[in-house]
């Protein structure tokens, strides 16, 4: 009985044994067989790299983005805004929620609007009286450029040559009729012969001219344009000497032409067209023979208005008689409009509206004559498109636009 016991023990213990819940202790565990260990193994250093990091989500910039101690938290609307990064007094640079302080101090310091720079006068008036005379010539090339680009220039842009008398009369030698006499005279050299022939065409930039032992200028005058509110008692013409010429009113003009156009020669002024000893008002004075040419020749039609006070009383067929027209040098002139103006208070006499397109010589005056009626005062007040300015006092005169040109028909 007691082997039977002893049995049915040691079953009991094995059974709990099996279990997975229970362990053996230490000294009851099997020994697993071993492998021999000889001197002969090999012994290996076996490292494992690190596991690769994980890709991170973007930044969420509402709530994922850390501001300093020194800033303000984030606004508590969650609200987006961007970060500003600066560079602390440690040198690490950091975000911040609000712009530094010497940004803010250089924006309120900062000047809103550009300085405005000086104009000099004389500069800016040298600058509008060369853009009238020469607004479609183009400036030469400077010397700095190559030879291609110098020939380029002269082929294309540079004027033409032009008549030997032309040029004498642009550059203020005389007049057109005054040069030819000096060339027929011998007095004209090009290039250092004697040249006796008007039609000779020249460059004053590349041709050596001398006129009676004096050299021409290589630059002529630039092209001026001016307008004259022509008084009474003055002609314009200057061979005479018994009335005084309209060109002796741009004396003081002329005088200061060196301070407004330094190292330019003077201009030879001349009137386009006439006007009488006793007419008043409107006449173009320039320096430009083409331009003067042009409007001052009858197949110009270029509408010419003047204004005629009359001495006695105006009827209708006075008016008739002038507008039937009248002839004059052989031609038959008829005026384009005739108006008899309202009478004024301040005035006395009755005043006619005429226009004329022709331009004969004293067409108005033989046309009221005609008329059988007598004129008092005559004024010209309109040339084209370009009126007399009301403002502009007797014996003074104004410079022209390019506008005012285009008005009178000119193209330049």
């Amino acid at each position: 009985m007691g082997a039977l016991s002893s049995l049915h023990h040691v079953s009991t213990s094995l059974s709990l044994l099996t279990k997975p819940s229970l362990s053996l202790p230490p000294f009851l565990r099997p020994i697993r067989s071993l492998t021999p260990i000889t001197s002969s193994s090999l012994q290996f250093n076996i490292t494992f790299a690190p596991p690769s990091p994980k890709p991170r989500p973007p930044p969420n910039l509402k709530t994922d983005v850390v501001l300093d101690s020194e800033s303000s938290p984030l606004p508590p609307n969650g609200q987006f805004f961007i970060p500003w990064i600066v560079r602390g007094e440690d040198g690490n640079l950091k975000f911040q929620a609000h712009p530094p302080a010497h940004l803010i101090n250089a924006l309120a310091d900062a000047k809103t609007q550009n300085p405005k720079k000086k104009v000099n006068k004389a500069a800016k008036k040298k600058k509008e009286v060369s853009a009238v005379g020469n607004a479609s010539v183009a400036d030469p090339p400077s010397k700095q450029l190559s030879k291609a680009a110098r020939r380029f220039y002269n082929e294309n842009f540079r004027d033409p040559p032009q008549r030997l008398s032309k040029v004498l009369a642009a550059a203020g030698v005389a007049s057109r009729r005054g040069s030819e006499e000096l060339i027929f005279d011998g007095k004209v050299t090009v290039n250092g012969s004697v040249c006796n022939a008007p039609q000779t065409r020249v460059d004053p930039a590349k041709d050596i001219i001398y006129v009676s032992g004096n050299r021409l200028p290589k630059r002529l005058p630039p092209k001026v344009y001016l307008a004259l509110n022509k008084p009474k008692g003055y002609i314009c013409s200057s061979g005479e000497k018994e009335f005084r010429s309209v060109l002796d009113l741009f004396e003081d003009y002329l005088k200061s032409w060196d301070k407004i156009n330094p190292g330019s020669p003077k201009p030879r002024l001349f009137t386009v067209g006439r006007l009488d000893v006793a007419t008043t008002g409107l006449i173009i004075v320039t320096n430009d023979g083409d331009f003067a040419q042009k409007l001052s020749h009858p197949s110009s039609n270029l509408r010419k208005e003047y204004i005629a006070t009359i001495d006695g009383e105006v009827k209708k067929r006075h008016l008739i008689a002038i507008s039937e027209g009248t002839e004059i040098e052989g031609i038959h002139c008829i005026p384009d409009s005739v108006e008899l103006l309202p009478r004024q208070p301040d005035l006395s006499r009755a005043r006619l509206r005429i226009v004329v397109h022709e331009g004969r010589n004293h067409e108005v005056r033989e046309l009221v004559k005609n008329a059988g009626l007598k004129i008092h005062a005559l004024k010209r007040v309109r040339i084209g498109g370009f009126r007399l300015p009301a403002d502009l006092g007797l014996g003074k005169h104004v410079e022209l636009k390019q506008s005012d040109l285009r008005a009178m028909g000119w193209k330049s």
